[in-house]
C-alpha cells in the first residue's frame, strides 16, 4: 500500500462498520489507520491499513496517532451502541459517547486536524410524528444511546463555530448485511440486531428466538425500520469525507433508503433465501424502541451523491447469510437447515 495516500483516522475501525469503512477507503484511494482499543472491535477486521490500540477517552494517544500517521481527517465511530443496553446502564454511554467525542476532538485539535465525519443515529429523533424523517425533524431521543449521539452532534458544532472544526454527522437508520466478499459481518459476543440474531438461530448458535414487541401500532404489530447495507454506509462515509475536505460545509444526513420493513417480513425473507422456517416467541418490546422508523434520504442523495445501490432487503439478508456461513461454519443445525 502506498503510503502517499492520505492517512485517514477511522476509530472504532475494527468493528462492523468501522471495517468495512476501511475496506472501501482503501479502495478508494486512502490509507485507512484502524484507532481501536478492541473492547468490542476485532483485531483480524484490520486488513487493509495499520491498527493503533487506543481509547478515545485518552487525548494523548489520539494526538500521539494522528501526528505519526499524517492525519488528514477522521472517521469516528467508536462509540456504544445498544439501545436497550442504554437505558440500563446510561453513565457508561455517555461516559464513552459524550465524553469520549470530547476527549477525541481535544486529540484533534492539539494534532491539528480539523475534520470529522461522526457516526450519528436515527435515535437522535426519538418517536417523530410524521414518517418518513427528513433532517428538519426536531430531535427528541427517548433512549440514553439516542441523547448520546445527539449531545455529540452538538459537541461538533459547537466546536466547527469555535474552533473551525469542518465536521459532518451522518444519521443512519438500521446497519445490516455483510461485505460483498464475505470478509466482514456482524460479529458481536451478545448479538441483539434482527437478522443476525435470526440467522444465529438458524445455524443453532441461539436456543430460542424472539420477536420484541408484537403489540406496535403498524400494519401487523411489529416494529418497521428503515434498512441500509453496511457497504452503503461506508461509501457515504467517504462522499461525506471528500465533500468536507473540498471544502463544502457542514451538517447533517440521515443515510437510509425512504422504505421500511416490518420484522415480519425481514423474517419471510430471510426464511425464502435459507430455506428455513424460523419459530419466533413473541417476546416484549425492548426498551426504547420507537415503532417505526424510516428515512427521508434526499438530502444525502442529493448534497452527497449517495445512493444506497445495495441495500434491497434480498441483497442485504443473502450477503448476511454468506457471511454467517463462512464465519460461523461449525455449528449448522441439521434439523432447521434440513
Amino acid at each position: 500500500m502506498s503510503e502517499n495516500r492520505p492517512s485517514i483516522l477511522v476509530t472504532g475501525g475494527a468493528g462492523y462498520i468501522g471495517a468495512q469503512t476501511c475496506k472501501a477507503l482503501a479502495n478508494s484511494g486512502y490509507r485507512p489507520v484502524a484507532f481501536d482499543n478492541l473492547c468490542l472491535g476485532h483485531r483480524d477486521f484490520v486488513r487493509w491499513g495499520p491498527l493503533v490500540e487506543g481509547d478515545i477517552r485518552d487525548p494523548d494517544a489520539v494526538r500521539s496517532a494522528c501526528l505519526h500517521h499524517d492525519i488528514a481527517a477522521v472517521i469516528h465511530f467508536a462509540a456504544f451502541a445498544s439501545v436497550a443496553e442504554s437505558v440500563s446502564k446510561p453513565a457508561e454511554y455517555f461516559q464513552n459517547n459524550v465524553a469520549g467525542t470530547l476527549s477525541l476532538l481535544d486529540g484533534l485539535r492539539s494534532a491539528g486536524v480539523n475534520t470529522i465525519v461522526m457516526s450519528s443515529s436515527c435515535a437522535v429523533y426519538g418517536v417523530p410524528e410524521r414518517q418518513p424523517i427528513d433532517e428538519r425533524t426536531a430531535p427528541d431521543p427517548i433512549n440514553p444511546y439516542g441523547a448520546s449521539k445527539l449531545m455529540g452532534e452538538r459537541i461538533l458544532s459547537d466546536y466547527g463555530r469555535a474552533y473551525g472544526l469542518r465536521w459532518t454527522a451522518l444519521r443512519y437508520f438500521n446497519a445490516c448485511g455483510a461485505d460483498l466478499d464475505a470478509e466482514i459481518g456482524e460479529l458481536r459476543t451478545e448479538e441483539t440486531h434482527l437478522i443476525p440474531r435470526a440467522l444465529m438461530w438458524i445455524q443453532g448458535y441461539l436456543d430460542d428466538f424472539s420477536v420484541f414487541g408484537s403489540d406496535y401500532p403498524t400494519n401487523d404489530g411489529t416494529a418497521v425500520r428503515d434498512y441500509i447495507h453496511v457497504c452503503d454506509l461506508a461509501e457515504a462515509h467517504i462522499l461525506a469525507l471528500r465533500r468536507l475536505l473540498d471544502g463544502r460545509d457542514s451538517g447533517v444526513f440521515n443515510l437510509g433508503t425512504g422504505h421500511g420493513y416490518s420484522v415480519k417480513e425481514v423474517l419471510a425473507e430471510i426464511e425464502r433465501v435459507t430455506g428455513v422456517r424460523i419459530e419466533a416467541q413473541a417476546g416484549p418490546r425492548r426498551p426504547g424502541d420507537p415503532p417505526i422508523l424510516v428515512a427521508d434520504p434526499r438530502s444525502a442523495n442529493e448534497k452527497l451523491g449517495f445512493s444506497a445501490a445495495r441495500s434491497d432487503i434480498e441483497t442485504i439478508i443473502r450477503t448476511a447469510w454468506a457471511w454467517h456461513q463462512r464465519a460461523h461454519p461449525r455449528r449448522n443445525a441439521a434439523e432447521r437447515i434440513g
